[in-house]
């Protein structure tokens, strides 16, 4: 019999990676997530920024930032503004930094779907990956009749289909709270 336990926990690991990337993905409303991908340079290297401040959503508009050391208030903002992909603009006061979420507009509501689509297409791929490698070990086991290598096939085809069918809902709940006004 051909286990499928080491393909569904890659497959877990795809969709859990997945998960993460759309929780980067702007929505209307502040969230901390959407600064998770932000690397700021302090003390000579780059770190997360969520390992250099505390990141905070005071209300649906706003986002509050304290450094654990104010010296890092300007490398913060800067590692902010320089993250394009959001169009934020930081403000800091000295000891805190506020960054306004701006209203988004229904052209950019689309041009973010359309790039968490990629998202989702390179999750997609990743699954038809390990479906292969799946299938290129069961072809390859030589233990198993032939009527053991299509359930085993059957049954990496459902596997991928059910993974398949989780990123697919997550994208579309994510897409309906892109687009909500």
């Amino acid at each position: 019999m051909f286990d499928t336990k080491d393909d569904r926990k890659k497959m877990e690991a795809i969709v859990d990676r997945f998960k993460n990337e759309m929780k980067k993905v702007r929505t209307g409303r502040a969230h901390p997530d959407m600064l998770s991908g932000i690397k700021v340079e302090v003390y000579g290297q780059l770190m997360p920024l969520n390992q250099t401040a505390n990141i905070t959503a005071t209300d649906a508009t706003l986002l509050v930032i304290t450094p654990f050391d104010p010296a890092n208030i300007q490398a913060i903002a800067a590692a902010i503004r320089a993250g394009q992909s959001l169009g934020l603009n930081p403000a800091d006061d000295g000891r805190v930094i506020r960054v306004p979420i701006p209203a988004l507009t229904e052209e950019r509501r689309k041009e973010i779907v359309k790039n968490a689509s990629a998202k989702v297409e390179e999750a997609k791929v990743a699954l038809r990956n390990v479906r292969e490698d799946a299938r290129k070990a069961i072809k390859t086991a030589s233990e198993m009749g032939e009527d053991a290598k299509k359930r085993a096939e059957k049954d990496i085809d459902d596997l991928t289909k059910e993974f398949h069918d989780k990123i697919e809902a997550e994208f579309k709940l994510k897409s309906e709270d892109i687009m909500k006004l």
